[in-house]
């Protein structure tokens, strides 16, 4: 079975129990609705699986110098979200739209900052020579898939953020610290995939 049809299968297993998923880290204080978004995980399919992750510039208005997956909000124009996946990952590391194998979307993720996230996970090949955008992608990186999804490597965190306790996850790879909203992304990808 190739490696798209091991995630695909372990997707739509997972769909059919119900772990708990992290519903998102937003405030519950009324306001605005949230912004649309999606991200890309793109799953490198080398003999041990990687994916890709980018580090954002520190001159970045929003969210400098996280960990992120290639991604952003869902615009107009697009297809719904894995248009916008495709479209985000193609802008920000060069991955072009017609050599994702697009397995399907994950659970939404509702962020603090006002976006609801919906992660579309998709398969890539490891040949492709990527580019990213200097004003978007500070650093392009791989992690095992296996060290992502192992929920030992997912430490709980807490933090306090306008007056209130916040518990987040933390994944730590070779010195770099992937939390927040793609940390909970992947503990809700490795629960689902745990089902499989």
């Amino acid at each position: 079975m190739s490696l798209a049809d091991t995630l695909r299968h372990a997707l739509e297993q997972g769909r059919r129990r119900s772990p708990i998923i992290l519903p998102g880290d937003a405030l519950d204080e009324g306001g605005d609705s949230p912004t649309p978004a999606a991200v890309l995980v793109p799953v490198v399919d080398r003999r041990e699986p990687t994916v890709i992750l980018t580090e954002r510039p520190m001159t970045m208005r929003r969210h400098p110098g996280q960990i992120s997956f290639p991604g952003g909000r869902i615009e107009p124009d697009d297809d719904g979200p894995i248009a916008a996946a495709l479209r985000e990952a193609e802008e920000e590391i060069g991955l072009p739209r017609d050599r994702v194998d697009v397995i399907g979307t994950a659970d939404r993720y509702r962020t603090v900052t006002g976006f609801e996230i919906i992660p579309v996970v998709g398969v890539v090949p490891p040949d492709l020579r990527l580019a990213p955008h200097p004003g978007e992608v500070a650093d392009m990186f791989e992690v095992p898939l296996h060290f992502l999804l192992d929920p030992a490597r997912q430490i709980v965190r807490t933090a306090e953020w306008r007056g209130r306790d916040r518990t987040y996850y933390e994944i730590e790879w070779e010195g770099r610290r992937i939390w927040g909203a793609t940390a909970a992304m992947i503990v809700n990808l490795s629960r689902r995939l745990e089902l499989a």
